[in-house]
């Protein structure tokens, strides 16, 4: 049995996007995380860290993953979607070959945190028709042991512990880019859950206290990219809340300006154009 251990560890940094929201950043368009690109992770009690949220804005060649643990966001585009996500809910978009869509931001009494996800789309799909769905927290699985729980977002997740024994998942979200799954995973103080998963890519984002992947300890608003493996302990003295990302690399030339991810310069040029001509989305 090959266990995985921490290949590196990157730490968010602060940025802002959309109409001046704060958040916290992790990005490789350098294919250092494939099929993943990018994680963004808002979080604050203070509305005027968030409250102006995403204005009408385009995308091309990427998957979107919003998911949120307080608050909730307000979602329109320009296929006629519009729908609201709230606690534990998640929302995923296909782009494709264009949309626009904006993002608005709701608070509970613990104001808003959210995470959204970016994932590269293969070359045969930067073209495809555009598609959104929504999927709400009830209809999540989750694998529940002594001390630990997980919550699949999409793919597929195989856990354990020695009380009860195998348990097998698959998330609703069943078409992410690169054969991707996410998961919510939560630790008690003390807690730890092994999981079975051999996707060549496995990313660890800690949100909450402090997780231990073999020597490693991997702490609030650092990443750790695995190395390759069969078996994954993830274990808590305090107690922890992470994102698990699993998923295969496409392998393919990257090229990102904005909110466009291509493979090509001139593929970039082309969104470019085609967006500001009014031809994105046909």
């Amino acid at each position: 049995m090959s266990a995985r251990t921490v290949e590196r560890i990157v730490r968010s940094h602060p940025s802002q996007d959309g109409d001046g929201v704060k958040i916290s950043r992790i990005h490789d368009f350098g294919g250092g995380l494939d099929p993943f690109l990018m994680l963004d992770e808002l979080g604050s009690d203070s509305p005027d860290d968030y409250i102006g949220g995403f204005p009408p804005h385009p995308h091309r060649g990427i998957q979107t993953l919003t998911y949120v643990i307080h608050g909730g966001l307000s979602h329109e585009d320009q296929l006629g979607h519009s729908s609201t996500i709230g606690v534990g809910d998640a929302q995923w978009m296909h782009t494709g070959h264009g949309i626009i869509h904006s993002e608005m931001p709701l608070t509970d009494s613990q104001g808003l945190h959210a995470f959204q996800l970016w994932l590269n789309l293969p070359a045969r799909d930067k073209l495809s028709p555009a598609t959104y769905r929504d999927v709400r927290a009830a209809d999540m699985p989750r694998i529940e042991v002594p001390g630990a729980e997980l919550i699949a977002l999409g793919g597929e997740w195989h856990g354990h512990d020695k009380e009860s024994g195998e348990q097998r998942i698959s998330g609703p979200l069943d078409a992410l880019a690169g054969r991707g799954a996410v998961a919510h995973v939560r630790l008690a103080a003390g807690g730890s859950l092994i999981l079975e998963q051999t996707a060549p890519t496995l990313l660890v984002y800690v949100f909450e206290g402090e997780l231990i992947v073999g020597n490693d300890a991997i702490a609030r608003g650092q990443l750790a990219r695995l190395n390759k493996g069969r078996h994954v302990q993830l274990a808590s003295t305090p107690g922890a809340q992470a994102l698990v990302l699993a998923g295969h690399p496409h392998g393919e030339p990257i090229a990102h300006y904005g909110p466009f991810v291509m493979n090509t310069r001139e593929e970039l040029d082309q969104a470019l154009h085609d967006y500001r001509e009014g031809t994105l989305t046909n």
